[in-house]
């Protein structure tokens, strides 16, 4: 397979300066202020972003080193393959969050319910629609079991 590139259209802010200590999921972070630093090149790429409450943001997990196809997740002390997990120790180190859009002013975006690292690379943005997004009926697999510990587990260096 051909290798891809991706280059940042901006960085995301937060006041997290590691990821120790840090929520593991955005919607543990409610509350948890930061921005987006978007490059000037995609401001024209913001009109009518404004219209939405969240957004789905894509990103590269700049401090993961190395990956593995198995991991010991934060909510869990089983080892899991790593497409089963949210781990960010991943083949290709991107990860994605849902955050609330307060405004925008400026090329700036700023947000609610972050869970990143100051200074994260963003890759992209989408609006977040809930028909699309969604789901009514799922399976989660082994985080059945785990799911409520989400608002409690902290980040910690185990992915560095």
């Amino acid at each position: 397979m051909q290798n891809i590139t991706y280059a940042p259209i901006g960085l995301i802010h937060s006041p997290f300066k590691e990821p120790a200590g840090m929520p593991i999921q955005s919607v543990a972070a409610k509350g948890v202020a930061g921005s987006i630093e978007l490059a000037p090149e995609y401001w024209e790429g913001l009109l009518d972003l404004e219209g939405f409450s969240h957004l789905i943001l894509i990103y590269h997990l700049h401090l993961v080193q190395g990956s593995s196809l198995v991991v010991t997740p934060f909510l869990d002390d089983q080892v899991h393959g790593v497409f089963a997990t949210r781990s960010p120790k991943r083949p290709n180190p991107i990860g994605f969050s849902i955050v609330r859009l307060l405004k925008i002013e400026e090329g700036t975006l700023h947000i609610e319910d972050v869970d990143l690292v100051d200074g994260t690379p963003l890759l992209d943005i989408k609006p977040y629609v809930p028909l699309f997004d969604n789901r009514a009926e799922v399976r989660i697999g082994w985080f059945a079991k785990k799911i409520e510990q989400v608002y409690q587990a902290q980040a910690d260096q185990r992915f560095r």
